[in-house]
């Protein structure tokens, strides 16, 4: 996950980009609010995703919203291929 994405800000949690062509009509239109990211949290032991898609730069706006179905499997697919990598058997 360091690799990937950078340190963990906060013991764990990582912070995953969206892909820009991932995002929602309402996403896509707040150009002020890109870009849009999953918080992670990676313990020893397992990985929890938070299905809200948010941003960083506000803490309230329209767009910041759960994950579509095809958000939500961009995130699994690319979690599957990060263990496809790393010969993770899942």
């Amino acid at each position: 996950m360091d690799t990937s994405f950078g340190e963990d800000n906060l013991e764990g949690i990582y912070w995953i980009p969206l892909d820009e062509d991932q995002l929602a009509p309402i996403q896509a239109s707040h150009d002020g609010c890109r870009p849009f990211f999953f918080a992670v949290q990676l313990d020893d032991d397992r990985i929890a995703c938070e299905l809200l898609v948010r941003t960083r730069n506000r803490v309230r706006c329209d767009c910041i919203r759960y994950a579509t179905q095809h958000q939500r499997n961009w995130l699994i697919e690319m979690f599957d291929a990060i263990f496809d990598e790393l010969e993770i058997i899942t």
